[in-house]
C-alpha cells in the first residue's frame, strides 16, 4: 500500500460568509408601497434608519452603501415610469429594502483545486505559498468560487492562512456581446480570502461548479487558467476562467463539439504547439482532446475506460495533470458500487499523452469512516493537486462537507503504477 499522509485540517462551510444580493419580487405591486412610504419620510427618519442598518450590517460587508445604491438604480430601471426626485439617502434606503444577505457556504464547501501563489515573497527555505479554490454552495444549491491561501513546507505539511470575515463579489465588466463572457475585478487591497466569484451571467445563474485551476506556461509567459461547469438550472456548459493576478478575472465560454460535458482539465503547457485537455464526453470514460485555441474544442478520443470493480460506473479527472520526469501524472476519481468515489492516478506519455503508460492497480485514497459521512456520502473528490519538491499535495473534499489535504511521495506513487 502507498503511504498516504492525511492532514488533520478540516475546512468546513461557514454560514457567516455572506454577500449582498438584490431582493427582486418581480412585481411592481410589491415595490410601489415601499417607495411611496420612503418618499413620505422626513430626512431625519431616513438618516436614523440608515444609521441603524449600518450598525447591524456594515461590519459584515465591504460595499454596503454602494450595493444599496446599485439596487435602487436597478429597481428604477426595471420599474420605469416617473419617480419623484429622491435624495441620495432616500435612494439608499429604498435600495436597502430590496437587498438581502446570501450565505454562499450555507449548504457546503468542497471540491478544491490548488496552484502556486503568484506572490512567493517572505517565505522560509523550502516553503511554497499556494492559492486554493473551493466550490461554495448556498441556498437553492447555487455554487460560487471561493479562495483561500496557505503555505506548504519542504516536508509537505500544510497550513492555511487566516481568512477575512467579509466577502466581496467584485465589479463586473461586460466583455463583448455574448452574455457568457465578462470580466470581474477586485481592488488590490482586498485579501484573497475575501474575493468570491458569484454567478454573473444567465448561463451560470444556478452555479459555477468545480473549478479546475492550473498555472499555464507558454514560451516564458505564465498565467492561471481554470475550467468550470456553468449551470443555469436546466443545462450545463463548460466555461474558462483566466487571470494573471487573482484580481482581474476573465470569464469566457468554451465552444465546439467536444466542449459538451463536465470535468474538463487543461494541460499546464502546450503539447506539440497545441493546447491539450482531459475530458469525459459521454460521462463514463476519460478522453483527451487537442485544439489550436483555448476557446474551441471540436474533436476528442477515448483515453482510459473503466475496467476495475471500484471504477466500473465511471471515471474522471481530478484536475490538470502534473509533469514528472516519467510522464504526465493525472489524478483521477473513480466510482464503483454504492456510488463510492475513490481517488486514483494514471501516468501518460510526456510527448504523446494520449498513450497511457500505467495506472494505480488499487485506489490511492478511499473514504474512511469519518470521510464517508456528509452532504453526499461516500465521496472523495478533488479538482487539482500540487507537486512541491518530492511531495504531491492533494486537497480533497470529504463527502461534500469539508476539505482536507493528503500528501504522498512522488517516487513512491510512481513506483506503484502498473
Amino acid at each position: 500500500m502507498i503511504n498516504v499522509q492525511r492532514s488533520d485540517i478540516r475546512l468546513k462551510a461557514d454560514p457567516a460568509k455572506v454577500i449582498l444580493r438584490m431582493l427582486d419580487f418581480g412585481n411592481p405591486a410589491r415595490t410601489a408601497p415601499v417607495i411611496t412610504q420612503v418618499a413620505q419620510l422626513e430626512p431625519a427618519e431616513v438618516q436614523d434608519q440608515l444609521q441603524l442598518l449600518e450598525q447591524l450590517f456594515a461590519h459584515r460587508h465591504y460595499d454596503l452603501r454602494d450595493r444599496w445604491q446599485q439596487h435602487f438604480e436597478l429597481l428604477r430601471q426595471r420599474e420605469g415610469g416617473s419617480w419623484p426626485p429622491f435624495s441620495r439617502q432616500q435612494q439608499q434606503l429604498i435600495g436597502a429594502y430590496f437587498t438581502h444577505e446570501y450565505s454562499v457556504q450555507a449548504a457546503a464547501l468542497f471540491n478544491p483545486s490548488i496552484v502556486p501563489h503568484p506572490d512567493q515573497s517572505g517565505l522560509q527555505p523550502g516553503e511554497l505559498r499556494f492559492v486554493m479554490s473551493l466550490r461554495a454552495t448556498g441556498e437553492g444549491h447555487i455554487s460560487s468560487i471561493a479562495f483561500r491561501s496557505g503555505i506548504v513546507d519542504a516536508g509537505g505539511h500544510v497550513r492555511l492562512l487566516p481568512a477575512d470575515a467579509r466577502l466581496w463579489a467584485g465589479k463586473k465588466e461586460a466583455a463583448g456581446a455574448e452574455g457568457a463572457a465578462y470580466d470581474v475585478r477586485f481592488p488590490p487591497a482586498l485579501d484573497l480570502s475575501s474575493r468570491i466569484l458569484f454567478p454573473q451571467s444567465p448561463t451560470e445563474s444556478n452555479g459555477m461548479e468545480d473549478l479546475r485551476l492550473l498555472r499555464f506556461e507558454d514560451q516564458g509567459s505564465m498565467t492561471y487558467l481554470g475550467t468550470y461547469t456553468a449551470y443555469d438550472g436546466r443545462s450545463i456548459r463548460p466555461q474558462l476562467l483566466e487571470t494573471d493576478d487573482f484580481l482581474h478575472f476573465r470569464i469566457r465560454p468554451l465552444r465546439g463539439l467536444a466542449a459538451s460535458d463536465k470535468g474538463m482539465a487543461i494541460f499546464p503547457e502546450k503539447i506539440g504547439q497545441r493546447y491539450a485537455m482531459i475530458g469525459r464526453q459521454g460521462g463514463r470514460s476519460l478522453s483527451i482532446m487537442y485544439a489550436d485555441t483555448l476557446y474551441e474544442w471540436n474533436s476528442y478520443q477515448t483515453l482510459q475506460q473503466p475496467q476495475r470493480s471500484w471504477e466500473l460506473l465511471q471515471m474522471g479527472n481530478c484536475g490538470s495533470p502534473v509533469r514528472t520526469p516519467q510522464g504526465w501524472l493525472l489524478l483521477t476519481h473513480a466510482v464503483g458500487p454504492m456510488r463510492r468515489y475513490v481517488l486514483a492516478a494514471t501516468l501518460l506519455d510526456l510527448d504523446d499523452p494520449q498513450r497511457v503508460i500505467a495506472s494505480t492497480p488499487l485506489p490511492l485514497l478511499m473514504p474512511n469512516e469519518e470521510e464517508r459521512e456528509g452532504y453526499v456520502p461516500n465521496v472523495l473528490y478533488s479538482c487539482g493537486m500540487l507537486l512541491h519538491g518530492e511531495k504531491l499535495v492533494i486537497p480533497y473534499a470529504m463527502s461534500d462537507s469539508s476539505v482536507s489535504f493528503a500528501t504522498v511521495t512522488l517516487s513512491e506513487l510512481l513506483a506503484s503504477l502498473h
